[in-house]
């Protein structure tokens, strides 16, 4: 429960994070009510643990064991029960990463530390492949450990304190950058759980390393070196892409008298376009020069992504929605420079495809001639692991317009260097 609490505070009731804090306390008491009830019971039984069953199951025993109704013997039927619903809530529970996971993957994918393409979580990809992916891996560890509880439970465990380690020190972190009221007291908390959080993992690694612990040490440490070199790969050619900047620098300056007036009617290019940038500049210049004179009106649609953010509360989703309209803003500048009749149009959402999709199709109502442009990096020498990591958006994107009728084209944009 409280995995899922973490792991879902942006799909929660505004305000998300009072939400959120209220509900991880009703968690946090309802646990320690809990565990401090079995642990009471595990002494009033003197429960102790025996070979092949599990304390719960040694508990159930010594409690109603014995109980019989004439002949029969109730007491067994009782443990029984109880324990299939012990493990229909471990079952129950078990969802909460393949539920949860997706979202996480998202946030990490807009982040750039997985492919950008799992940021789509209404897509089939995150939700369906990503859940398969989150299985298949399940299943090797079942298969590899030969379904082993001890040696599941040690992987279990290493990597479960190196995530509350990490999250200790994070909020370490935060405080110590801090001014504001409540440092002392958070640094002292979270000092106080990062010292037990890392304690446990040292102590787990040392007494269970060759009980499975090097292999989820190996696992853990391959996953997240592949995650630091996808982040090095998407900075590499954003880095590249800069030498795109150099078209803003040519553009005409600041100019006046009017500009031209949006006309509906008339043949309109819509971009689809990020932070204002050459890449955007780009994409405008590329339209006029394949269809020169063509197109009488521009509509710059950008949409601002919040995925992590939202948990730091309605103020994030306001700062990025301000941001996305000062990009576009700067676009219907420079289209105006160039005397182009030109507006934008922006939405903020978790899905950039989806609301852009919705975006398109209410556009298209308002200008019945408009054509879509998507832009796709190309580069010089492809590897397999570029096709992965770059240009669903666009495709994406691409295929639901199409699908509604609408017209859609994907415009290159080289990158000169592999990356």
């Amino acid at each position: 429960g409280i995995e899922a609490v973490s792991n879902g505070i942006q799909i929660m009731r505004e305000p998300k994070v009072h939400t959120a804090k209220r509900t991880m306390a009703y968690m946090g008491l309802s646990l320690a009510f809990t565990a401090a009830g079995i642990l009471v019971c595990y002494l009033l039984f003197r429960a102790a643990p025996e070979e092949g069953k599990t304390m719960n199951a040694v508990l159930l025993e010594r409690f109603a064991g014995g109980w019989r109704v004439g002949a029969l013997p109730a007491g067994r039927a009782f443990v029984v029960v109880t324990l299939l619903a012990e493990a229909a809530l471990l079952v129950v529970a078990a969802q909460t990463g393949f539920i949860d996971g997706p979202r996480v993957m998202s946030n990490m994918a807009h982040d750039s530390w997985l492919p950008h393409r799992f940021g789509q979580l209404s897509d089939r990809l995150t939700i369906q492949d990503g859940i398969l992916l989150m299985g298949g891996a399940s299943l090797a560890t079942l298969l590899w450990t030969g379904g082993d509880i001890l040696h599941l439970v040690t992987m279990y465990s290493i990597n479960v304190f190196v995530t509350f380690s990490l999250s200790q020190a994070a909020m370490l972190r935060y405080w110590a950058r801090t001014r504001s009221q409540g440092r002392r007291r958070g640094l002292a908390i979270h000092g106080v759980a990062f010292a037990l959080c890392a304690a446990i993992l040292a102590g787990t690694v040392y007494e269970k390393g060759e009980q499975g612990g090097w292999v989820t040490i190996v696992v853990t440490g391959v996953v997240v070196g592949a995650c630091f070199m996808i982040r090095r790969h998407y900075r590499s050619v954003q880095g590249n892409l800069k030498r795109l900047d150099a078209i803003l620098e040519v553009m005409p300056p600041h100019g006046g008298g009017p500009r031209p007036v949006i006309e509906p009617k008339q043949p309109t290019a819509v971009l689809l376009v990020g932070g204002y940038g050459g890449l955007g500049g780009h994409a405008l210049l590329t339209v006029q020069r394949t269809f020169p004179g063509f197109f009488k009106n521009f509509v710059f649609v950008s949409v601002g992504v919040v995925d992590s953010a939202a948990m730091k509360g309605v103020e994030e989703v306001e700062r990025v929605r301000r941001r996305t309209e000062e990009a576009l803003a700067r676009y219907v500048d420079l289209a105006g420079r160039l005397k182009l009749a030109a507006e934008g149009r922006l939405e903020v959402g978790t899905e950039a495809v989806a609301e852009a999709e919705k975006l398109c199709v209410a556009i298209s109502r308002e200008f019945p001639r408009a054509v879509f442009f998507a832009g796709k990096l190309v580069f010089q020498r492809e590897r397999w692991y570029q096709r992965l990591l770059h240009n669903e958006s666009a495709y994406a994107l691409q295929r639901r317009l199409q699908f509604d009728g609408l017209n859609a084209m994907v415009m290159p944009v080289r990158v000169l260097e592999d990356a």
